[in-house]
């Protein structure tokens, strides 16, 4: 695996495009429409054949947090020369923490937001919660959409809140989840996707990680032919995190094969591709032991996720 390509332990995002505010301004005028539906969107059906360390637990601590930003730094002994992780991602009240123990470090801090696995919030809440995670100090913001807005058909507010997280979130980076697990259909992940990147997602991300399925290779893929696409329509590059049931290297490789055939070389960077799998990393590391010792160590040595 190229060594560019990070984990998330959640990860550093696209930097904002100036081009998402015609976008954007364009992808009001649609959802504003009288007829405001699918229709409207122009968007392809999706053919069902083919189709970051994180810490995110009522149990979470000062001390769970310093160990994880620990890990993120040096994932591993420096003979083995593994890079450090992206992001370390926490919730909003231990952003602090986490700035403090990375502020020396290339590692961001990232912080879930908006209410964040369910997204059933009232907006103004969410809104303060993001204003409050960057001014602690998070570079990146994780937010959740609201998927039973979504699945009503209420698009134009799905797509105003995803607006006003990326006005509140100013200089950080905006990750949107989708929790595809519960949009039901190729074509609302499709539509998901699509809002998303036109109400000015840096990233757009898979799943919380809290409910199965999580990620998977067919919503990953039907995600990264949205990414495709709009770049060629717009010219701007937007970011992929396929996160959750992604826990070996062998099945991370495939998403990879499936990113550079899809997308090309330029998203192999984590600047445009992630993955969000505590798991995932120790199982990376347990193989790069393999590779240089000749043998493989239990899991329990590189730390339980």
């Amino acid at each position: 695996m190229d060594e560019q390509v990070q984990l998330d332990l959640v990860g550093k995002c696209s930097v904002y495009n100036c081009f998402h505010l015609k976008a954007l301004t364009r992808s009001r005028t649609i959802l504003k429409s009288p007829a405001r539906n699918r229709s409207r969107w122009r968007l392809p059906r999706v053919d069902q054949v083919m189709a970051d360390l994180t810490t995110l637990e009522g149990s979470d601590t000062p001390g769970k947090i310093a160990f994880l930003c620990r890990k993120a730094m040096q994932p591993l002994d420096p003979r083995y020369q593994v890079p450090s992780c992206a992001a370390v991602c926490v919730y909003p009240n231990l952003v602090r923490i986490a700035k403090k123990f990375l502020e020396h470090s290339s590692v961001k801090v990232a912080s879930v937001a908006t209410a964040f696995p369910a997204g059933l919030m009232p907006a103004k809440l969410k809104l303060r919660e993001v204003r409050g995670a960057v001014r602690d100090g998070a570079d990146e913001i994780d937010m959740v959409i609201n998927r039973a807005g979504f699945l009503a058909g209420e698009y134009e507010r799905v797509f105003d809140e995803i607006a006003a997280t990326r006005e509140a979130c100013g200089t950080a980076h905006l990750k949107v989840i989708l929790e595809t697990g519960e949009l039901q259909t190729y074509d609302n992940v499709r539509l998901a996707s699509e809002i998303a990147m036109r109400a000015g997602a840096d990233f757009i991300k898979t799943s919380t990680g809290k409910i199965s399925p999580a990620a998977t290779m067919p919503v990953t893929l039907v995600m990264l032919e949205a990414i495709r696409d709009y770049f060629y329509e717009t010219g701007i590059r937007i970011g992929m995190k396929p996160a959750g049931a992604i826990r070996t290297a062998k099945e991370a490789l495939a998403y990879l094969v499936m990113v550079k055939e899809t997308l090309g070389d330029d998203w192999l960077t984590p600047a445009l591709f992630r993955f969000g799998a505590s798991t995932l990393l120790n199982d990376v590391l347990m193989q790069l032991v393999k590779v240089v010792d000749a043998n493989y160590q239990s899991a329990d040595y590189f730390s339980l996720p």
